[in-house]
């Protein structure tokens, strides 16, 4: 295959993931949080958090159109080592025809445990997170960031992306940790990355 071809088909698969993003973000503005999918350098920040020697599962949280899932897969993660959890069913049907092995769940972010089913006790090595988590209440926020701290080994992060200067969940409401990753300019729009974990217990 010639380079000349290799980039046209590159290109038409991002125009489509775009297209296939902008047309979840119509149908539903309040979950999808930008009209544009996460870029492949945010995607790969947000992937170089996982601990491949964990023997872990990654949990993925809101994979929208698989930016971040295809980075997760390119990290070292196995298919079948990766949970991806999404909201929206055209998005849910676009990843499993992309990313066979993946375990791709149709569920709610806010509800883990009815969403995860048989994999509700599962253990993970660290929570991926697309939620956008500015279009719902404080209290929401810290629910389900405790939610995803319950199911990761204590000191492991929570990765979280976000488009607003400050962290969507407020440091001091919780039993948890504040952290700025990256702030990535390189993003439509320009995205923080933010970890959290759980306090140091005395």
């Amino acid at each position: 295959m010639s380079r000349a071809t290799e980039f046209r088909r590159a290109f038409a698969k991002k125009f489509d993931d775009e297209l296939r993003f902008f047309r979840g973000w119509i149908d539903k503005p309040k979950a999808v949080g930008a009209i544009m999918p996460t870029s492949s350098v945010t995607a790969r920040r947000m992937a170089s958090v996982i601990d491949l020697s964990s023997g872990l599962p990654v949990l993925e949280v809101g994979p929208g159109t698989g930016v971040i899932t295809r980075a997760i897969l390119k990290r070292g993660v196995k298919p079948e080592n990766l949970c991806a959890v999404e909201y929206s069913p055209q998005f849910v049907r676009h990843l499993r025809r992309h990313y066979p092995g993946v375990d791709v769940i149709e569920g709610d972010a806010f509800d883990l445990d009815r969403s995860l089913g048989d994999r509700r006790d599962q253990t993970f090595d660290c929570v991926i997170s697309g939620v956008p988590l500015l279009n719902f209440p404080v209290a929401r926020r810290i629910a389900y960031l405790d939610s995803l701290l319950g199911r990761i080994p204590h000191g492991r992060p929570v990765i979280q992306l976000t488009y607003g200067p400050r962290s969507p969940i407020p440091p001091g409401l919780g039993d948890y940790t504040v952290e700025h990753f990256d702030f990535i300019i390189r993003n439509i729009p320009p995205t923080r990355l933010w970890i959290y974990r759980r306090a140091v217990r005395n």
